[in-house]
């Protein structure tokens, strides 16, 4: 098999790193070039999406618009920090020698990373799976289950190593039992 396009998905977290150093080794050896990928989307961790149901009073309407902005500026923030690490990504690729582009786009990660490989025509898809079980994946849904079901080229998964997996549940423990 050949690859010469590799659409690398990341997010804000931590393992993105480790994927996009895998990413760009395998690049390195094939010739590959690659698509970055950032989905915006509200179950991404560090997201400033809260939900708030819609009352039907005009009385709260000073506070909702307040809380609005408060929102959009946030939500400003984070596709700005988003794009920031995007480039830094690319400038690294760029430096390896490896020609690279990136993208950030908004809506369903799943979903979205299987258009943009589809239309970018990427030969191999790679993505990092954190390892949420049980209810944390019924809630929040598999993003990497998604694409392995309805990609349209072959998929690598890096998983979060298992010291990062129990720094990650220790902090967990931590924040609930404060």
């Amino acid at each position: 098999m050949f690859i010469n396009k590799i659409l690398v998905a990341l997010d804000r977290s931590e393992l993105s790193k480790l994927v996009f150093e895998q990413a760009l080794a395998l690049a390195k050896v094939t010739q590959a070039s690659l698509m970055l990928l950032h989905v915006l989307s509200a179950e991404e961790e560090g997201s400033p999406y809260v939900p708030v149901p819609y009352s039907g009073f005009d009385y709260y309407s000073g506070v909702r618009a307040q809380t609005l902005e408060a929102y959009q500026e946030q939500w400003n923030a984070f596709k700005r920090e988003s794009l920031e690490m995007l480039q830094s990504f690319c400038t690294q690729a760029d430096i390896a020698g490896v020609t690279t582009e990136f993208t950030q786009n908004s809506g369903s990660p799943g979903r979205c990373i299987c258009d943009v490989s589809r239309s970018w025509g990427a030969d191999l898809i790679i993505m990092g799976r954190r390892g949420h079980s049980g209810l944390k994946e019924l809630f929040l849904g598999s993003v990497s289950n998604y694409v392995l079901h309805h990609a349209p080229s072959s998929v690598h998964i890096v998983h979060l190593p298992v010291v990062a997996k129990i720094t990650e549940v220790a902090q967990q423990t931590q924040s609930v039992s404060t």
